[in-house]
C-alpha cells in the first residue's frame, strides 16, 4: 500500500532541484551562452514541471488508508468512483476548493501563456488578473485542489501530505522570486509590495 505512494512523494521532491536549475536563466546562459542556456532551462523547466505534476496525481490516486468525518453517515455513499464509494460529505467540502483551484490555475496559465507555465521562463511580469490576487496563482490554485482531491478521494495520506506541500510550493515560489528580480529588479520589487505572494491579502496597498 506504501509503495506508490512513497515513490510518488520522492518524485515530487526529486523535481524541486531540476526546477531550481530551470529558473536559473542568467546562470545558465552564462555558463552555455544565450541560445544553448536558454534551450537547458527550457528542458528543465519541461522535465520538472511536468514530473512534478505526475508525481502529485500519484500522490492523490495511490493506494492509501481511507478516512471518513463522521458526519452525515446516512449520506455516505454517493457514486461509485475508481472502487471508491464517494462521501457525500467529502464532495461538499470538495467542491469548493476544486472550483477555486481550477479558476486559479487556469487563469494563470492563460494569463503567462503555456509556454510559460512549461518553460518557466517569461519576458514580463505579469501584474493583472489572478496575478493581481496572488503572485503564485498557478500554485495556489493547485494547492486547493490537492485538498480538494484529497477530501474527495478520502485520500488519508495526500491530505496529511498537504503541510509538506505546502512547503515544497512556497521554496519552489521563493526560488522563482530570486531569479525574477535578479533579471526584473525594482520592477518585481515593487510588484511583491502589492500583492502576496499565495494567502491573498484582505486589502491590496496600492500601485
Amino acid at each position: 500500500m506504501f509503495v506508490w505512494f512513497l515513490i510518488s512523494v520522492l518524485g515530487v521532491i526529486a523535481m524541486i532541484p531540476l526546477h531550481f536549475l530551470s529558473v536559473e536563466h542568467l546562470k545558465l546562459e552564462e555558463r552555455h551562452g544565450k541560445e544553448k542556456g536558454t534551450r537547458i532551462g527550457m528542458i528543465y523547466g519541461l522535465i520538472s514541471g511536468w514530473g512534478f505534476f505526475l508525481f502529485w496525481i500519484g500522490i492523490w490516486f495511490s493506494p492509501q488508508p481511507r478516512f471518513a468525518i463522521p458526519i452525515l453517515q446516512n449520506f455516505s455513499t454517493l457514486v461509485p468512483l475508481l472502487s471508491l464509494s464517494i462521501s457525500l460529505l467529502h464532495l461538499i467540502i470538495s467542491v469548493p476548493f476544486l472550483i477555486a483551484g481550477s479558476w486559479l490555475a487556469i487563469k494563470g496559465v492563460k494569463e503567462t501563456t503555456l509556454k510559460v507555465a512549461e518553460t518557466h521562463r517569461t519576458e514580463t511580469i505579469v501584474t493583472t488578473g489572478s496575478y493581481s490576487i496572488v503572485r503564485h496563482p498557478q500554485y495556489l490554485g493547485g494547492l486547493l485542489a490537492h485538498t480538494g482531491i484529497s477530501f474527495l478521494l478520502s485520500a488519508w495520506f495526500s491530505l496529511l501530505f498537504t503541510p509538506v506541500m505546502i512547503a515544497l510550493v512556497y521554496s519552489i515560489s521563493w526560488k522563482e522570486e530570486e531569479e525574477l528580480i535578479r533579471e526584473f529588479g525594482e520592477e518585481y520589487e515593487d510588484y511583491k509590495k502589492r500583492v502576496a505572494m499565495l494567502m491573498p491579502r484582505l486589502s491590496r496597498r496600492k500601485k
